[in-house]
């Protein structure tokens, strides 16, 4: 009860806070769109996917929704900032690449797609060029968590909001979890309400739009997380957690939605959650070693995601020596209400209109 009076006494002095760093937020935005401050706009396509708010609505597997429908057809770069590394500038994916030097999530992207040519740099503005150097070939570069990035002028802005808090619920930091004010989603050209329940109604959907609000170019869709079979952390061989008993190991915003997914097939959900983007240690291993060795249950096994796995491999032979099966869980999103077409060829005709804009002559033959 105490905590309950606790944080909106604590929230009520934040909200001068919040009103400082709105309006300098409110001053870049603005200096943006009259001109002041110029934003590059580059010969290839360019797609950012982001968000308003601080994490986690899901923006990495609609990144890779994106690889998946696109890498086919066109030579597609990926751009991150490359959140905890332990490097700076520009940096491309290649044989040496680990979670340390280019971030959990590009280095997911590297592993989960080998040829991709996966980038990092804080500016993206100066990291484009060192890309295109690079692999002169790209023919799209997706800029992960980029929204706000506004030196580079995207030709589409994608806006992921979280179902259990859209952006039109919530508040600027610190008083809330938004980077910048919710009329910032009028730059984007695609809304996808992540995260949704699998059975959400069209009704629902109807009016989670209305309240966005789109404008006229806007489109807005609802994307629901689908898990994919496990598969075991050291073979890549698919296995099954029907009956298991889990230790849950992650480190993700909100672990209540796979929790629940692990309890609908497991016996048992033991969970050991750390703050997102979290680098295991010596102390990290100690507890979960000292977990799976204490839980005197039948049919133990190790379950992680594939983001929290990237940083596991930093610790693969401490792994080794737990004699736990490690088991990886991937993820996709799913379009719903059948809409993932009309979703694909909106991507997929700002590309080819880019391509053929820029590069008539060799396009065309």
């Amino acid at each position: 009860m105490k905590l309950n009076i606790f944080f909106p006494i604590v929230r009520v002095f934040l909200y001068p806070f919040a009103l400082i760093y709105g309006c300098i937020v409110w001053l870049r935005n603005r200096l943006y769109d009259v001109g002041f401050f110029s934003s590059v706009e580059f010969a290839v396509p360019v797609i950012t996917v982001g968000n308003l708010s601080v994490g986690g609505t899901g923006k990495t597997p609609h990144v890779e929704y994106l690889i998946r429908l696109l890498q086919y057809r066109f030579q597609v770069a990926t751009m991150s900032r490359g959140y905890k590394r332990n490097t700076q500038g520009f940096l491309m994916a290649d044989a040496k690449a680990n979670a340390l030097r280019i971030g959990d999530e590009p280095m997911q992207y590297h592993m989960k797609f080998p040829e991709l040519a996966v980038s990092v740099a804080e500016e993206r503005m100066t990291g484009i060029p060192y890309l295109l150097q690079r692999r002169p070939d790209t023919d799209v570069i997706l800029l992960d968590d980029a929204y706000q990035h506004r030196s580079v002028k995207a030709g589409m802005n994608i806006l992921i909001t979280d179902y259990s808090r859209p952006f039109y619920k919530d508040y600027i930091l610190p008083y809330g979890r938004l980077r910048e004010g919710r009329s910032a989603y009028k730059r984007a050209h695609i809304i996808i309400v992540s995260k949704c329940p699998a059975d959400m109604t069209e009704e629902a959907a109807r009016t989670m739009t209305g309240t966005i609000n789109p404008l006229p170019h806007q489109q807005v869709f609802f994307s629901a997380v689908g898990y994919r079979t496990p598969y075991d952390f050291f073979t890549q061989q698919h296995v099954s957690l029907v009956g298991k008993n889990i230790i849950l190991v992650c480190c993700i915003a909100r672990p209540e939605p796979l929790v629940a997914h692990l309890d609908s097939v497991a016996d048992q959900v033991h969970v050991l959650s750390y703050p997102d983007h979290h680098y295991f240690y010596s102390k990290e291993m100690e507890e979960i070693k000292a977990t799976a060795q204490n839980w005197d249950v039948a049919g133990k096994v190790i379950v992680t995601t594939e983001k929290d796995a990237t940083r596991l491999h930093l610790q693969m032979e401490k792994l080794k020596e737990l004699d736990v099966p490690v088991v990886v869980l991937p993820i996709e999103i799913e379009l719903l209400f059948g809409k993932g077409p009309v979703f694909d060829r909106i991507v997929e005709q700002y590309v080819e209109q880019t391509i053929m804009e820029n590069n008539p002559p060799e396009y065309g033959n």
